[in-house]
């Protein structure tokens, strides 16, 4: 039995506020966005990043539309800081994006850090120090006074270093770390002591951030902490004021929306909650609770699967499948009475009108994705980055449910051989598995006729190493194919079938289709995925099947792959 509370723990103060103006304001605009995926988020894995996967999480985040990502902490580590080297030198940096870099306020910190950004067209210097009492009286053993003027020094270097630097334009930003938890008038103190020492000005703002670093309180005490502070700050026309919400009490999106009613401007958050502990407040749901209110969020998240595939194979963390908007599960209805309204919700809806389906507050469509009324599933770490890989290496997109069995394939192997796969190992173990299988039946050749205005089909295959010419009849090439089976006592149901066109080249080859088919033999419930990839969808169809028939008879064989 947990302890009396009142024994540890005490209530947070209330702020006392006479007149708050929040509560009765709403959001009617995005904030500035600001990813600290690559910074905080990074810091907050099991393994961080290497500079692969780094570049390519910040080409994402430029791609969805992110005009200010905080890249690295560059004087913590040689790799942070050859990081920031490469954007600079290799010109991966978008015109419209700036990069932002974070320093604690100590001298040879910030000396290391500007050297990091040499070159840069445009940077934004992140200086922050923890002000509450604990840390100033037991981390740190400094006064309010000894605190502010380690500050003010950290800022007038910055300066200093920015004017040597004229070929970059310079932006500060200044966090009062714990400022949550740190007594407003000092916060207000020393935050007016960095902006005159910074000389901002409306033309050239500083950028003040007050982070919630461990959320304490319900969200409304932070939203009246940032009210109090935008409505006492000396030259607020030249300030912009930023959000930093941690996730400790589970409510840092609602501090967010509060405190952006409350004068915030900015928002510094990870995709999908990642960051310390518990996470920094998360910008998906965020950026998308706006869109469903009727508000653009200005960035661009209308492929959420992709999104989803290029986080999970950059930072190794599982997406979780009620994740809100991005989560498997949440357009899935297993419940009767919801699959019900949700069906009768779409056939009453007409083009044009406002969303108003019961159970969904989003339009799946809006974030490619479809509404699943019936779904067998287990969710399947690491199938983001599985199918990450096969799409961006081989152009293959695959159907989720193949995600999930391809996934228990790739764990099964890594489990036997106790080491991960490389993308090439993965490539082959997919080729092996669904492209060539371990062959009890092996597709030929075909030839398409009519019969009776029925589609027949002649279908060569080698079954034990003697070749069938099969034949059959259907209303359409798969169901001749499956009757021409039967007549070598191979009896299979299709489950589901999908294809796609692979555009562009991969491995020097002209565009070509592919086909998807889950079947299952006779008297089976469950069945096993085929695939097949060709220049023609009908011959691509008939691979699949053939693949899907083979991998179901001999679904114990072991698969070999040299990686």
């Amino acid at each position: 039995m947990l302890k009396q509370p009142s024994e540890k723990y005490t209530a947070f103060p209330p702020i006392n506020i006479v007149d708050r103006k929040w509560p009765g304001r709403v959001i009617t605009k995005p904030p500035l966005w600001m990813s600290t995926d690559l910074r905080d988020g990074n810091q907050a894995i099991f393994e961080p990043m290497n500079a692969e996967r780094k570049l390519r999480m910040f080409k994402m985040l430029c791609a969805i539309g992110f005009k200010e990502i905080e890249v690295a902490f560059p004087s913590a580590s040689q790799t942070d800081f050859d990081f920031v080297r490469s954007l600079i030198n290799e010109h991966h940096i978008p015109d419209d994006v700036t990069i932002e870099v974070l320093t604690q306020a100590r001298e040879h910190l910030i000396t290391r850090t500007m050297e990091s950004l040499q070159g840069a067209r445009r940077a934004i210097v992140h200086i922050y120090n923890a002000t509450a009492k604990p840390f100033r009286d037991i981390v740190f053993g400094m006064s309010k006074a000894q605190i502010i003027d380690m500050v003010v020094a950290s800022v007038q270097q910055v300066k200093q270093l920015a004017s040597e630097q004229p070929q970059t334009e310079f932006m500060l930003e200044y966090s009062p770390e714990t400022f949550s938890s740190t007594e407003l008038e000092f916060s207000l103190e020393i935050c007016n002591a960095v902006t005159e020492v910074w000389g901002a000005t409306p033309q050239n703002p500083i950028i003040l951030n007050l982070p919630a670093t461990v959320e304490a309180a319900t969200p409304n005490v932070y939203a009246d902490q940032v009210e109090w502070m935008h409505t006492h700050l000396d030259k607020r026309d030249s300030v912009i004021l930023s959000l930093h919400p941690h996730n400790d009490r589970g409510t840092a999106v609602a501090a967010a929306e509060l405190a952006l009613m409350a004068g915030g401007q900015r928002v510094e958050g990870c995709l999908f909650g990642n960051g310390e502990r518990t996470g920094n407040v998360d910008i998906i749901t965020l950026a998308l609770n706006l869109y469903t209110q009727g508000i653009s969020p200005d960035l661009d998240f209308a492929d959420i699967d992709a999104v989803i595939r290029t986080a999970e194979y950059c930072t190794k963390l599982p997406v979780h499948p009620r994740h809100p908007y991005a989560g498997e599960l949440v357009f899935t209805a297993f419940s009767g009475s919801h699959q019900d309204a949700i069906k009768k919700g779409f056939a009453a809806r007409k083009p044009g009108t406002l969303w108003n389906v019961p159970y969904l507050p989003i339009d799946p469509a809006d974030l490619k994705r479809s509404y699943e009324s019936v779904i067998r599933i287990n969710s399947q770490s690491g199938k983001g980055g599985v199918a990450y890989i096969l799409e961006t290496e081989c152009g293959i997109v695959l159907p989720r449910r193949l995600q999930i069995e391809f996934s228990q394939v790739v764990q099964a192997y890594a489990d036997t051989h106790g080491s991960e796969i490389s993308p090439t190992g993965i490539k082959e173990l997919f080729q092996n598995t669904y492209l060539e299988p371990a062959y009890v039946l092996e597709y030929k050749d075909h030839e398409l006729f009519y019969q009776d205005n029925e589609q027949g089909i002649r279908l060569s295959v080698i079954q034990e190493g003697k070749l069938h010419e099969l034949s059959g009849v259907g209303n359409g090439p798969l169901d001749a194919a499956v009757n021409a089976l039967a007549t070598l006592d191979i009896h299979v149901k299709i489950l589901s079938y999908e294809e796609r066109s692979l555009e562009g080249s991969h491995n020097g080859s002209k565009a070509r289709a592919s086909a998807f088919i889950e079947a299952a033999l006779r008297h089976e419930q469950s069945g096993k995925y085929g695939v097949g990839i060709d220049g023609n969808i009908v011959t691509a169809s008939m691979k699949a099947l053939v693949s899907a028939v083979s991998r179901s008879k001999n679904n114990k064989k072991f698969i070999v792959i040299q990686d």
